[in-house]
């Protein structure tokens, strides 16, 4: 594409209510943050930051999700799917698809709902072994939910394909709440039975399960050598595709902050993510004589407050640090205590430490095993 051509597509989607910076709707689109782990064999928001894969119904399906430095020019990271057991049969009910989930406050810009309700595009790039056509859906949840079904084809087995896909604005469906609830979403089919793809989805119209993968025809799950990978995802308003938005490594770990945050004893992200227990500490207090309340600050708001803890490591992994001196506890885990969407609280256990009741202190994350993190995804 030309400069001239990328200008001119660009001013059309300014026109039509996009803007020149912050124009994706979409966050971590170039698959850089990956707080929770590099590889996972689990579905659901395990790898990079917030894209997962949901398996419905499947028989032996088996497959790993994770965090590629396979990437087309321009980009250093994707994300993958891999099969590693393949689903013998497909059966009617079978499905399986990537998502991401924007949240509504964010969307309103589009006008979902009304008369003058603005077209959205979607670029990505991809690349597998599996040729084909594949499904994305657009769906909307808020009021009546409603969706839009379209199409890519895959048409280079294992070579970085450049794709876009144009959504039309919704007029009807009683549009989007200004909340931080789920907005506009879209999902990849990977594989899809019969009920997922026996009604024609192409327009807008109320969500129904029979069209969510209308027009899908490749199986991503029928052989181990089979895989799938996205990278450079942009959803924009405008009929036009363009450029990729970059942006820095520690801008876009802020945005993902609001929907997870992790703690551990090591860096991890690739390495690009320091969390040493002398830089992530959470200061507190004895409540009593055995047990250590901490307050940790959130580094961003959160997009709710958060009602659990995730939390692994061995008594020796997680300590307090008080009146120069370090209290291991014996067989005390940290718990979740409260939280609201700029702190959350943790509860320590089982230390031994005798007088120490209102005595402050530091909770340190001192060993490579210890973790603790709160989530806040949609």
């Amino acid at each position: 594409m030309t400069k001239a051509r990328e200008l001119a597509d660009l001013i059309a989607n300014v026109n039509n209510g996009s803007s020149l910076a912050n124009k994706n709707l979409v966050i971590n689109g170039a698959m850089n943050v990956n707080q929770r782990s590099v590889s996972s064999t689990s579905e659901g928001y395990q790898t990079v930051d917030r894209f997962f894969i949901t398996i419905n119904a499947e028989d032996n399906l088996a497959f790993t999700q994770a965090q590629s430095t396979d990437a087309p020019t321009g980009f250093s990271n994707s994300y993958k799917i891999d099969c590693t057991t393949v689903e013998s049969a497909l059966a009617s009910d079978e499905l399986a698809y990537v998502a991401y989930k924007t949240e509504a406050q964010d969307c309103m810009i589009t006008l979902n709902g009304t008369a003058d309700a603005k077209p959205l595009t979607l670029s990505f790039w991809v690349k597998s072994n599996k040729t084909g056509t594949y499904a994305i859906t657009l769906y909307k949840p808020d009021n009546t939910a409603r969706s839009l079904g379209k199409t890519y084809t895959i048409s280079s087995a294992n070579t970085w394909e450049y794709k876009t896909v144009t959504f039309e604005g919704d007029t009807s469906g009683g549009g989007l709440d200004d909340n931080n609830d789920e907005g506009l979403s879209f999902y990849f089919t990977l594989m899809a039975g019969s009920d997922w793809t026996s009604s024609d989805g192409t327009s807008w119209h109320n969500y129904a399960n029979a069209s969510f993968s209308y027009g899908h025809n490749v199986n991503m799950f029928d052989n181990t050598a089979n895989e799938w990978l996205l990278t450079g995802v942009q959803l924009e308003i405008g009929e036009k595709a363009t450029e990729f938005e970059h942006e820095p490594f520690e801008t876009t770990l802020n945005k993902c902050y609001r929907y997870y945050f992790r703690m551990e004893g090591q860096d991890f992200g690739g390495g690009k993510i320091s969390t040493h227990y002398r830089k992530r500490s959470g200061t507190g207090y004895f409540y009593n004589d055995t047990a250590f309340l901490a307050h940790y600050v959130l580094p961003v708001p959160m997009r709710i407050a958060p009602t659990a803890l995730e939390q692994s490591g061995t008594d020796s992994d997680i300590d307090v640090a008080y009146r120069g001196t370090v209290s291991t506890p014996s067989g005390g885990v940290v718990t979740f205590n409260d939280a609201t969407n700029h702190y959350f609280t943790t509860y320590h256990p089982n230390h031994s430490d005798n007088n120490a009741t209102g005595e402050f202190g530091m909770q340190r994350i001192r060993q490579a095993a210890g973790l603790l993190a709160v989530s806040a995804e949609l």
